[in-house]
């Protein structure tokens, strides 16, 4: 993360918020781009999470992680548009902001996993 005033981390920070909003209500309207592209993917990326991180099923994960993990793996399996530590660095630190204590070090260990298994 440059800084918290980078045009990206705000494109993020507002998408994750939706895609937390979008997980209590699935049919409010969304307006955002990328917050749409993941919600469009959202199967494959749940699929994805579960396969990563076996022990937590999808809706025993707290909605804010989901949300972040959601953008987090679309950016990296499915956009590719920055390097995948750039987008792992990004997630850790959203975490921070807005998960409980314990999600930046959950968010890493699900993103390492998938990283992991995308390099085989």
């Amino acid at each position: 993360m440059k800084s918290s005033k980078d045009p990206r981390h705000l494109r993020r920070i507002k998408a994750i918020k939706l895609l937390f909003q979008w997980g209590y209500q699935q049919k409010q309207k969304i307006n955002d781009e990328l917050a749409l592209k993941v919600i469009d993917k959202v199967k494959k990326l749940d699929k994805i999470i579960s396969q990563s991180a076996p022990e937590w099923p999808i809706n025993q994960v707290n909605r804010i992680d989901l949300a972040i993990l959601r953008l987090a793996i679309f950016e990296l399996c499915i956009a590719k548009s920055d390097p995948p530590k750039v987008i792992i660095d990004e997630a850790v630190e959203i975490a921070k902001i807005f998960g409980s204590e314990k999600s930046p070090k959950f968010i890493n260990g699900v993103l390492g996993a998938v990283l992991k298994k995308g390099d085989k």
